[in-house]
């Protein structure tokens, strides 16, 4: 009976599953601002490929073993995994072996009669069977079995995705932490600078050779400077405190960044190549269709609600009154009985879950349709980045070489007095603006690496689908 259930617990209701087609273009736009398409196969990469960093590779280290939220995704995943192994024996009846030894005494006396009878009785039992065990003849028990494993893998994908996200925060905190330590040495050499222009200043102010109004004008420099020195040093404190949170634990001096500038060359690039169906590799996008995945199985599962649930109870065993003749052939004992219940009325219940199952798996359509058009967005968005930041970056190189020279140039004129002193104050200002807007340029250049890797799925740059197919056979 057990093997005619396993061979009838292969049907199934639950409707054909087909992959929908991803409602994205199946190539990256193509233009001005979008880098010229490439034809290369994205690699097998992990983040140590493209964060080369090994202070940034130590940090990231850290938070993947410390940070509460990975943590978190792992126990979802070991919760998913522990209900689908309980979902999954239900298609195997529950066997249960039982012993039992009992001894009555009861006295008897007949009417009349002093004396007292007293009898013993003993029975001795041993059994094993299984009790209402429900035969899938038509795949309720299964296709609640396949839902289960496809929200198994869904937390596994969900557990990437924590992770890749970790990944990403902890580039950027640690990108932002070098930006504005960058913004800070600007604002202090500026500090330095505005200083001793308010000591010239002041010198050809007491030497009459200078307005008043040339020392003031200095003056909001150097006040300016000041101001945004205070401001960066806080932010570069509250950037080391985001930093840490991330990582879940204190970070090192020794691997903190020095600047933006130390960076630059520590970051790769991950390859995109022409087929925006890699966007299926990303971790949320998986997620996405092992959850349409599960609710497609619900379906099966609220058909076959429709008709009968037949159950099998089953026993074998010895019984006896004395424990030596326990185990002889004449104290074998079976039993066997099989039952059958159908709903005749449930005033449109059945009807009801089933329009619920087939309306959750058009939810889940819309939301897999949903998680591709973001993650296309986000690449889109990334890689027109990426075509105009090399230029963007050459051109503020070159600003600020210009007005390094330029503000040189006016301040030594104004010692000659030759210009006035308006001129290197719009010098001066023009190259501080210049520095602080080439170091956030660094940064953007910076990030949209960084923002390329997440948004291409990370770590997840090959296919894995093979991978979680595995994990699942392995717990059938």
């Amino acid at each position: 009976m057990i093997l005619a259930a396993g061979a009838l617990a292969g049907c199934t209701l639950e409707p054909a599953y087909v992959r929908p087609t991803p409602a994205v273009p199946s190539t990256w736009p193509v233009g001005a601002a979008y880098p010229p398409a490439s034809e290369v196969t994205l690699p097998a990469l992990g983040y140590r490929d493209i964060f080369r960093d090994p202070h940034l590779q130590s940090i990231i280290g850290a938070a993947l073993a410390n940070n509460q939220d990975l943590q978190a995704a792992l126990a979802n995943v070991e919760i998913a995994r522990a209900q689908y192994r309980v979902q999954r024996a239900q298609l195997l009846p529950k066997i249960d072996a039982a012993a039992s030894a009992a001894e009555s005494q009861t006295h008897t006396q007949a009417a009349g009669v002093t004396t007292q009878r007293r009898q013993v009785d003993r029975s001795f039992n041993a059994d094993i069977g299984f009790s209402a065990f429900e035969l899938d003849l038509f795949g309720r028990l299964r296709s609640l079995s396949h839902a289960a494993q496809q929200q198994y893998l869904a937390s596994e994908a969900a557990e990437r995705s924590a992770r890749l996200t970790i990944v990403a925060e902890v580039a950027d905190a640690y990108l932002t932490l070098a930006a504005d330590r960058s913004l800070l040495v600007v604002a202090a050499e500026t500090e330095v600078s505005a200083a001793r222009s308010v000591d010239l200043t002041r010198a050809r102010l007491t030497g009459g050779i200078a307005p008043r109004s040339d020392l003031s004008q200095a003056q909001t420099v150097l006040a300016q400077a000041r101001s945004d020195r205070a401001d960066l040093t806080t932010l570069v404190a509250q950037d080391r405190n985001a930093l840490e949170l991330l990582v879940g634990a204190p970070v090192a001096d020794a691997d903190l960044p020095a600047s933006i500038e130390t960076i630059d060359g520590m970051l790769s690039e991950a390859p995109a190549g022409l087929d925006s169906r890699i966007l299926l590799r990303r971790p949320d996008v998986a997620q996405a269709e092992r959850q349409l995945q599960a609710a497609n199985a619900q379906i099966g599962a609220a058909r076959a609600a429709f008709f009968p649930s037949i159950s099998l109870t089953a026993l074998a065993g010895v019984a006896s009154p004395s424990l030596s003749a326990l185990f002889n052939g004449n104290s074998f004992v079976w039993s066997a009985q099989a039952g059958a219940a159908q709903t005749l009325f449930d005033a449109g219940a059945n009807r009801g879950n089933l329009d619920l199952a087939k309306a959750r798996r058009d939810l889940a359509v819309a939301q897999y349709q949903q998680a591709i058009q973001t993650a296309f967005r986000e690449v889109a968005d990334a890689l027109a980045r990426r075509g105009t930041i090399n230029g963007q970056m050459a051109a503020q190189t070159d600003l600020e070489t210009a007005a390094r020279d330029n503000y040189g140039l006016a301040e030594a004129r104004y010692k000659e007095g030759i210009d006035p002193f308006l001129n290197v104050l719009v010098a001066q200002r023009t190259f501080y603006t210049a520095r602080r807007t080439l170091a956030a340029t660094r940064l953007v250049r910076a990030d949209n690496l960084v923002t390329l890797y997440r948004s291409l799925g990370g770590d997840m740059l090959v296919d894995t689908t093979a991978g979680a197919s595995a994990a699942g056979s392995n717990l059938r």
